[in-house]
């Protein structure tokens, strides 16, 4: 059995990290691929809820959800997982650990981020905001890179992602 591909999708809250890797997975089983859809604030539930946003506890998270990724893909299952990833270190291990990682980091404008999520705006919320005030360290090498500007169709934005992964990796390809 062969590995499966880790399409490790991050970006600030409001992003459309959810949105843009749930059209992600539906084209991949469209392909034929086998895979599943692992989201961030999801996950925290899965995990029992039990953390909460200290930058020791996302990093712990993060890992966590970095050593499932792997688990899975090493199982054969594509993986689209879509975090707010904030750790270079985290990011470097997945690169060295999982053979099929392709990062994608989803940029939107900030008036875009301010209205998907209010917490941007409200000052007794930004201790929690990622970006605002925790220390996003924004990627600095990403597989692909998508500027998502709230108008163009999420499904339109995975064809732009896919095209981008197939140049760069043909073997990626279903």
């Amino acid at each position: 059995m062969s590995s499966g591909f880790v399409y490790w999708i991050t970006g600030l809250a409001g992003a459309g990290k959810t949105t843009i890797g749930s059209a992600l997975h539906a084209q991949l089983l469209d392909l034929g691929r086998r895979g599943v859809f692992l989201d961030g604030d999801r996950l925290r539930e899965v995990f029992g809820g039990q953390f909460g946003y200290s930058i020791e506890e996302r990093r712990h998270l993060a890992m966590c959800y970095a050593r499932m990724c792997k688990m899975l893909a090493d199982q054969g299952c594509d993986v689209v997982c879509a975090t707010v990833s904030m750790f270079a270190d985290v990011r470097a291990w997945n690169r060295e650990n999982i053979p099929g990682y392709r990062e994608i980091y989803i940029v939107a404008p900030e008036e875009h981020l301010h209205e998907r999520r209010a917490f941007y705006k409200d000052p007794q919320a930004t201790h929690h905001v990622v970006g605002l005030k925790s220390g996003y360290e924004l990627p600095t090498n990403p597989d692909v890179i998508i500027h998502n500007d709230a108008r163009t169709p999420p499904e339109q934005l995975v064809q732009q992602l896919l095209n981008e992964l197939f140049a760069r990796s043909p073997q990626a390809r279903a």
